[in-house]
């Protein structure tokens, strides 16, 4: 049983924090609630009170009760010498969960502004501490909020990143739901099996996502539907267990998570290109894109006109990135592939792709299956790894997948004996 503190800051998504306090009484844990004045327009300080056994505080001006002590704990001892119940709230915290954060919030967190109650918890709190954000798409994307976020990440606040999805607002969609309250106990379980550490603090991985697109002219082009969806909820996941994240896009729309570095691509070519200069200082590759298998030979820099007649394309094979990145690689390192298939065969398939290539491990969905895969924010997937291992994950959000490849990486590398971050520096020159 830990000491978990709630902060409720005021936002539509505050209906699920109750939820997540529930499933944390539920585990066993102590619960202690801060709410927003604003937050009481959405969810009264009464349901939070029934759930957890204790007293809502709202206002460093308004006595606590339970005098800062936890569900379960006397009222003497430690309490009777702690002048100031609500910093005794905070020092006895063994986490710190502010769930939702709006951008309000989150700006005051990053500027070091102590105006409410739950502000100045977090400026107090010598435990972990771990936002999750939830607004409109336009807030979360504003440059504002990717900065405050950034600063936070740099501080060692940990953040649980929203999902896409139907938004409060009435018809629209985008990324900043709140994240859903058994994922906001999950990630707070993780920080406090880690006592505090991210599970892959130190830790640098490279991610592959989207898909490439090799020209037929200026205009046109052979493409496939990857949206980059996979690629990115496995790069959040990684940020979110403190890795350092380098994500390589081949024709993503979607934002990346606070943190991530960027590097575009357009091609299969350019991709391998990226591949070969940062897989040198990386520990973990998560080759996800969806890499063209083939290209047209003799691409024109011009748009081909309808009265030239009709084009005869003449493909050749792009270059085998996995194939080429496994072989490079270093014996410490951690190389999962990603494979696409069609029809009943495709966990054998992936299988033999597993063993050609010597990779450590491999994630497989049937394309085949409708609402799955590609441009769907769902997927269903089969992990098989090099020491025999066989993971099915069933039809979830690919946040979830993402949090299952990641377990697994994990698992492999406390096989290879990489635990931690904590190793010489192998990245080249240039780079350093």
């Amino acid at each position: 049983m830990a000491r978990l503190l709630l902060g409720v800051s005021g936002g539509i998504a505050a209906y699920k924090a109750l939820e997540a306090a529930r499933l944390a009484v539920k585990r066993g844990h102590a619960v202690r609630v801060i709410q927003t004045p604003a937050s009481e327009r959405f969810v009264g300080r009464a349901s939070f009170q029934a759930i957890t056994g204790a007293p809502v505080l709202t206002s460093e001006f308004e006595a606590d009760p339970a005098r800062g002590a936890y569900p379960g704990e006397p009222l003497s001892g430690w309490v009777e010498n702690t002048p100031i119940s609500h910093l005794a709230l905070v020092e006895r915290a063994e986490l710190y969960l502010i769930a939702p954060a709006t951008a309000n919030t989150l700006a005051k967190l990053a500027h070091g502004q102590a105006d409410n109650l739950l502000s100045a918890a977090a400026l107090a709190a010598a435990c972990p501490v771990a936002v999750a954000p939830a607004m409109n798409n336009r807030m979360y994307l504003n440059p504002a909020t990717r900065a405050n976020l950034e600063v936070l990440q740099q501080r060692g606040i940990t953040v649980i990143p929203p999902a896409e999805g139907p938004l409060a607002s009435h018809g629209e969609q985008g990324i900043g739901r709140l994240a859903e309250p058994a994922e906001l106990l999950e990630a707070c379980e993780l920080l406090l099996t880690g006592v505090g550490r991210p599970s892959l603090a130190g830790v640098r991985v490279l991610i592959t996502a989207g898909g490439t697109r090799e020209p037929i002219d200026s205009v046109r082009f052979l493409g496939n539907r990857s949206s980059g969806r996979m690629g990115y909820a496995l790069a959040r996941e990684a940020a979110r267990r403190g890795a350092e994240v380098t994500l390589i896009a081949a024709n993503v729309a979607l934002d990346p998570p606070p943190g991530a570095r960027l590097i575009g691509v357009q091609t299969a070519a350019e991709l391998a290109d990226a591949c070969r200069n940062e897989l040198p200082a990386c520990d973990v590759l998560l080759m996800s894109a969806a890499v063209a298998d083939f290209r047209p030979v003799g691409a024109v820099d011009r748009k081909l006109k309808k009265d030239e007649g009709i084009p005869k394309l003449e493909l050749e094979r792009t270059e085998d990135v996995l194939r080429q990145v496994a072989e490079h690689r270093r014996a410490d390192q951690v190389i999962v592939g990603f494979a696409a298939e069609h029809g009943e065969q495709a966990v054998e398939l992936a299988r033999g792709k597993l063993e050609r290539k010597r990779l450590d491990a491999i994630v497989v969905n049937d394309i085949a299956r409708a609402g799955i895969g590609f441009e769907s924010e769902q997927n269903e997937v089969t992990i098989l790894t090099g020491d025999g291992q066989e993971r099915h994950v069933a039809r979830s959000r690919k946040e979830r997948v993402a949090r299952a490849v990641l377990d697994e990486v994990e698992r492999l590398r406390v096989a290879k004996g990489g635990t931690d971050g904590a190793r010489a520096d192998t990245r080249s020159p240039a780079r350093v």
